[in-house]
């Protein structure tokens, strides 16, 4: 099992295949073990290599970190692989923690695709979520929200719950306190004044139906970096990447290699 200690945290890694690197950050309350379908895909012809973020997957879990935090971790998996001229993906809390790390070693990135991504927020999206519609959410347990949003942020639900019971079934599970910690993380963070340093080629990707972290949201963060450009899905909602898989893949794939 991989591990390397970034600013006294263990932080576990998948590493596996050869070629150029090809860096993976997941999602909130998730690990590298969502990515199963993307390492397996990308294996063949790549060295890749997916963090489980502090609080996350075997990773060490502290009472309290921040996002800043994680692109720390992010900077710090880079400098421990001696990694240079790395592509990275990043999906939904990945893309923000991918931003962060393209912005402050710009000269180590090549390619940045971001997924379901922001780049600024006053609360965590799910929060936020829950405040735009009180009278869908007010009162409910935090089961039952999170139960209910779902209708919100996917749409294709059955594929996402067939991907999630299989990343569940692959990684450790959060309790409901953990889950806490993780989010309140990604409170208060902006990382638009950053983003004007990325050098990388960058390809923004979201979801038409994704009310979790708009395509409006998306837009903007392409538009504050450089390079940028920016893709709609017609038929997802927060996971391009398992909603429309065989898309996501094409296009991840000759983004990579162009």
């Amino acid at each position: 099992m991989p591990i390397f200690n970034a600013n006294g945290v263990d932080l576990y890694y998948e590493d596996t295949g050869h070629g150029k690197p090809l860096v993976l950050f997941h999602g909130l309350t998730s690990s590298s073990a969502m990515f199963y379908r993307e390492i397996t895909f990308f294996k063949n012809k790549r060295r890749v290599i997916a963090l489980d973020s502090r609080g996350h997957g075997h990773s060490d879990k502290p009472q309290s970190y921040s996002l800043d935090d994680h692109i720390q971790d992010g900077v710090a998996l880079l400098d421990h692989l001696d990694l240079k001229g790395a592509d990275v993906l990043g999906v939904s809390m990945g893309s923000y923690i991918a931003q962060g790390v393209a912005a402050r070693r710009p000269d180590k990135i090549r390619k940045l695709l971001l997924v379901a991504t922001k780049s600024f927020g006053e609360q965590s999206s799910m929060t936020a979520l829950f405040d735009r519609y009180p009278d869908e959410f007010d009162g409910l347990s935090i089961r039952d929200k999170l139960a209910k949003s779902e209708h919100y942020i996917y749409h294709r639900l059955e594929k996402v719950k067939k991907w999630q019971k299989k990343t569940f079934d692959n990684s450790e599970q959060l309790s409901l306190g953990q889950q806490g910690i993780a989010s309140r993380a990604l409170e208060t963070f902006d990382l638009r004044t950053e983003l004007e340093k990325i050098q990388a080629e960058t390809l923004v990707i979201s979801g038409r139906y994704d009310e979790l972290n708009t395509p409006d949201d998306g837009r903007e963060t392409a538009r504050l970096i450089p390079h940028a450009s920016f893709m709609e899905f017609k038929s997802s909602g927060h996971a391009p990447n398992v909603e429309q898989l065989r898309l996501f893949l094409g296009i991840a794939e000759n983004f990579f290699d162009d």
